[in-house]
């Protein structure tokens, strides 16, 4: 059992991501870095995609009310238990009334707390992914709240003791450079603004949310009237608005859209965008399908080898 005492910014319980029910309008919600999460459930054990709790920028506060083993990966500033210092990237096990501490990152945005078992949640449509948008899954649909109180599934202690090999701990910077593929109607764009698109740094604008962020810096031309049809759209979907900056869909962004889509993240570096905070730059590189499609069974075949993952959640480690 673990007690909230600060639950910083945003805090929220999520899983793996919610797929099948886009043609009902439900994004994927989710954890925003499905990599971070995944090395955090496997120091205690877990699956890549069991529940675990998904701390932005810091300040998160918490009592452990009974013996427990937790991991916390991802962006974090200082880590404490009961005043001492503490790693990322290992297990850490802990009594109950011990306190710990999660003090903001210097870089990157999130940091996931992993519980041996999982902690438990309400399921829906698959999925005990918090959907802050609609209220639904997770804990009551919400943020974490001071005095929330949270339960591990089943034994919440783990007899392991792990680390995340050194090579496999993201590092993040003030940059960013995403593999990026065409898609839809790049063909859309005026020569000069594709070649910015493609060739020219961006700035992550001062909303950067679960459902996306805006790419400041390049003001882009379209040849459309701004009345184009709504289409399916994703996760690392970018579309252009007529203020021609460009907007990076998140994972609770919505299902449809009526701006042209001008790029895609590949699926290789889509864990990434939840790490990128206002002020960041970004660059996209262009990729081929084919090219991106390759790097993303090389970097998953990397990572399996640590996360050691079932066939059915192999997907969740980069999503």
């Amino acid at each position: 059992m673990l007690r909230v005492m600060a639950p910083g910014l945003q805090s929220s319980l999520q899983a793996r991501w919610r797929s099948g029910a886009r043609h009902l309008g439900l994004p994927a919600a989710g954890p925003a870095d499905t990599l971070s999460m995944a090395l955090a459930n496997r120091l205690v054990g877990n699956s890549p995609g069991e529940t675990a709790i998904e701390i932005t920028y810091g300040g998160f506060e918490a009592i452990i009310e009974s013996d427990c083993t937790i991991a916390i990966t991802g962006a974090h500033g200082r880590i404490e238990v009961s005043g001492a210092e503490m790693p990322a990237h290992e297990s850490l096990h802990l009594r109950a009334g011990q306190s710990i501490t999660i003090a903001p990152p210097h870089f990157g945005a999130r940091a996931y707390l992993a519980i041996h078992s999982g902690f438990q949640a309400t399921e829906f449509m698959g999925s005990a992914s918090t959907d802050l948008t609609a209220g639904l899954g997770g804990h009551d649909g919400r943020a974490l709240r001071a005095g929330d109180r949270l339960s591990a599934k089943g034994e919440a202690r783990f007899q392991g003791d792990l680390q995340t090999p050194p090579a496999l701990r993201p590092v993040f910077t003030e940059a960013f450079a995403l593999r990026t593929c065409a898609s839809a109607e790049t063909g859309l764009l005026a020569p000069a603004s594709r070649a910015a698109l493609f060739g020219s740094a961006f700035t992550a604008g001062r909303q950067a949310t679960r459902m996306g962020l805006a790419l400041t810096g390049q003001s882009l031309r379209l040849a459309s009237d701004g009345r184009m049809k709504s289409a399916p759209v994703f996760p690392g979907t970018i579309q252009c608005p007529p203020s021609g900056t460009p907007i990076l869909l998140l994972c609770d962004a919505q299902t449809t859209g009526g701006y042209p889509r001008i790029a895609n993240i590949a699926r290789c570096d889509r864990h990434l965008l939840g790490q990128i905070r206002p002020g960041n730059t970004v660059r996209l590189l262009e990729r081929t399908p084919e090219a991106a499609a390759a790097a993303y069974t090389e970097k998953l075949d990397l990572l399996a080898d640590w996360l050691q993952p079932g066939p059915e959640a192999r997907g969740d480690i980069l999503n």
